[in-house]
């Protein structure tokens, strides 16, 4: 697998992935140093001027400690400035741990290569077109979300579950997170199409 040039900065939790990340790109790559972040003034201070001049790529773990160092990171920065990837849930546990995480499930080292270079690919170099691609029909709103259930209903929690199921994204999102990451991977049309395919499955 050839690397391929990632220009915004990406944001990890530890060196681990960042040797994971290191075989399918080619760029800058910061660490949070786990929770570390909390009480790095300095590096927090980096990302932040890297976020305003020229936008960075966020990619912690789906699990909470990942979404929590993710909530504090976009919290910190400029509004508009993050990118957010997220990994799909995996059971499992890396190779170079005696057990499992506390959740059961793989972190950004865990993961398949193959699945990481697929997720950054739409921002490197090599693959402008790609996210051209998966806009089309335009972006999706929380509109979209509302139509197909997946916001203001009283099991829209559940919805979006399922839809995140099958685009592979983490469960438990929030609507304004779930939006901005199906934002990322696929336009309105791909979306209306797995919705109505969901929705249809629901009601057989």
């Amino acid at each position: 697998m050839k690397p391929i040039h990632v220009d915004r900065p990406v944001i990890v939790e530890g060196k681990y992935d960042k040797q994971k990340l290191r075989m399918i790109m080619e760029g800058n790559i910061i660490t949070t140093e786990g929770f570390g972040i909390f009480n790095k003034n300095e590096k927090l201070a980096l990302i932040r001027r890297l976020a305003a001049e020229r936008g960075i790529i966020l990619l912690t773990d789906s699990d909470g400690a990942g979404g929590v160092i993710r909530s504090y990171i976009t919290s910190a920065v400029p509004k508009g400035s993050v990118m957010q990837i997220y990994i799909p849930k995996v059971k499992g546990k890396e190779k170079r741990k005696k057990t499992a995480s506390k959740e059961g499930t793989l972190g950004v080292e865990g993961i398949d290569a193959d699945k990481l270079y697929e997720l950054l690919l739409p921002f490197s170099q090599e693959g402008g077109d790609v996210s051209a691609k998966r806009r089309s029909g335009g972006e999706i709103s929380k509109a979209d979300l509302y139509t197909y259930g997946m916001s203001g209903a009283d099991d829209a929690s559940a919805c979006r579950d399922k839809m995140a199921a099958d685009v592979g994204l983490p469960d438990g999102m929030t609507p304004n997170a779930f939006l901005a990451a199906l934002n990322v991977i696929m336009g309105k049309d791909e979306f209306c199409a797995r919705a109505e395919r969901l929705f249809a499955e629901a009601t057989e």
